[in-house]
């Protein structure tokens, strides 16, 4: 039998199922529904390609994009009339989400995930009668991290402070991710107005909390899986969050990660147990990861990691650093379940942390070549890294340097890596990063540095030896700041 002149309807209709579930149901719906042929749009209405509808783009560089206008026209004329009813989650664009939203009714729409949200939204009807699922992304995640918190310049966090409980109301949505900016504001998100919450995941950028507000203080039994990360003062964590944590009589899981300054209390497996979990009888789950400074002697590992067997099952590390007049400690459960790291040293562990895309490194001696190939391996997906080192690097190595020798074997590569800050890092590290006959950095599109450290490290932008990782800056934070620039400064990095 003659194959040649096979066309693709001649297929059976399980085969050509099993042909479109291979490919990006967007890209099916676009292409091949509602062509004027009613085979095709029958198989293309099943639930697998119409429950969930992605209308954003991620590139390699982690920025959020619409998709096209005339993929967007076409979904909002031609498509979305048709096969609204089977939709179930959408994923959104702040700019074109009122079009597509108010496209059809979704009758059976329970959740949504918005990047680039906007709060002033036309659609808080949605939100607050039918949206169970709701998870909120914004496109300036952290751009700046000081010395001991981090902190951003304008962050389009929710802000619920001195508001009344009809704002961000639902009486039917189970499950919210969302960035806030004080503490307030996760209380204000937890005193009613949210009745069927059983899932909360939370980020605080701001570390202040000096409200005067009462708040309710009622049991909150049906919350099932809280998650906290917060940078957050000594007498928020013990007057506030303790108190919080103990309310959620009914948490199953739990996932926690602090960083507090000049902390008293010391946080071993003893705390944790009689503080937190004795409290939480249904707790099954606890990720937790503490970073504190705090000012004790004598911290030995072992006898802070023997205790832990007796009260959780999961594994537990800990880093601890001497300084000058505080202790740096880390404790933290394993597998490491958080994406975002902070303040490690020389002294961290050799252990694979799959989920850290952000990471804090601050050390009182010198960082070596050897130290950061060793960043690379443990942290292999890492998108945003901030370096704290006021100490230059061994004069050996500088001293090879400067008389241009292939130095070393390995150039280290930071595959995923956009973002990078070396405000508070000696010229030295500058040098390590940006030279590409030691480090690579594909996709770093957003620097933060001295500008006359990075004029000296660069030769006044005419090195050809730092170019290459320049190239694709689009966004270069510099202090002191320069209103004007000679050409080699924009030549190096075009993208500016």
């Amino acid at each position: 039998m003659n194959q040649c002149n096979i066309n693709l309807l001649d297929l059976p209709t399980e085969i050509l199922l099993t042909i479109f579930k291979k490919l990006d149901n967007m890209d099916v719906l676009y292409s091949l529904f509602d062509i004027n042929n009613q085979r095709l749009d029958n198989i293309i209405q099943e639930n697998t390609f119409t429950n969930t509808l992605n209308f954003v783009l991620t590139t390699l560089t982690n920025d959020f994009l619409s998709i096209s206008d005339p993929i967007l026209d076409r979904f909002c004329t031609n498509i979305l009339p048709k096969i609204h009813y089977n939709v179930k989650s959408l994923i959104l664009n702040s700019l074109s989400m009122e079009r597509i939203l108010l496209v059809a009714d979704y009758s059976n729409l329970c959740e949504i995930k918005i990047f680039n949200f906007n709060i002033q939204s036309p659609c808080r009807r949605l939100f607050q009668r039918q949206i169970t699922d709701l998870i909120l992304v914004f496109e300036n995640y952290v751009n700046e991290i000081s010395c001991k918190h981090y902190t951003t310049d304008s962050f389009p966090s929710l802000v619920l402070r001195n508001l009344p409980i009809t704002t961000c109301y639902s009486s039917t949505l189970s499950k919210l991710c969302i960035n806030v900016i004080y503490y307030d504001d996760l209380l204000d998100l937890l005193d009613g107005r949210l009745k069927q919450l059983h899932t909360l995941r939370v980020v605080i950028i701001n570390q202040e909390y000096n409200s005067t507000n009462v708040y309710n203080i009622n049991n909150l039994s049906d919350l099932k899986y809280f998650y906290l990360q917060y940078d957050c003062l000594t007498d928020t964590y013990n007057s506030q969050i303790l108190p919080l944590l103990r309310r959620m009589s009914n948490i199953e899981v739990l996932n926690l990660h602090l960083t507090m300054d000049n902390q008293t209390t010391f946080i071993d497996g003893k705390h944790i147990y009689n503080e937190i979990i004795v409290h939480m009888s249904r707790l099954h789950t606890f990720n937790f990861c503490f970073c504190t400074f705090i000012p004790l002697d004598h911290l030995f590992k072992d006898d802070i990691l023997q205790i832990f067997p007796s009260i959780i099952y999961q594994q537990v590390d800990c880093m601890i650093e001497y300084q000058d007049v505080d202790v740096k400690y880390h404790v933290f459960t394993l597998p490491f379940m958080f994406d975002y790291l902070p303040y490690i040293d020389n002294t961290f562990p050799n252990i694979i942390f799959n989920h850290v895309i952000r990471l804090v490194i601050e050390d009182e001696i010198s960082l070596e070549h050897e130290f950061f190939m060793r960043i690379v391996r443990s942290f292999p997906l890492l998108k945003i890294l901030h370096v704290i080192n006021l100490m230059p690097q061994s004069p050996i190595s500088n001293e090879l340097d400067s008389n241009d020798n292939e130095l070393y074997s390995t150039i280290i590569k930071f595959p995923y890596l956009t973002t990078l800050n070396l405000q508070y890092a000696y010229p030295d590290y500058i040098e390590q990063f940006l030279n590409d006959k030691k480090t690579h950095l594909p996709y770093l599109t957003k620097l933060t540095v001295g500008y006359y450290e990075l004029k000296s490290v660069t030769r006044n932008f005419t090195n050809d030896r730092t170019r290459l990782n320049c190239m694709k800056v689009k966004q270069l934070n510099m202090s002191p700041k320069m209103s004007i620039h000679s050409e080699d400064f924009y030549a190096y990095s075009p993208s500016l």
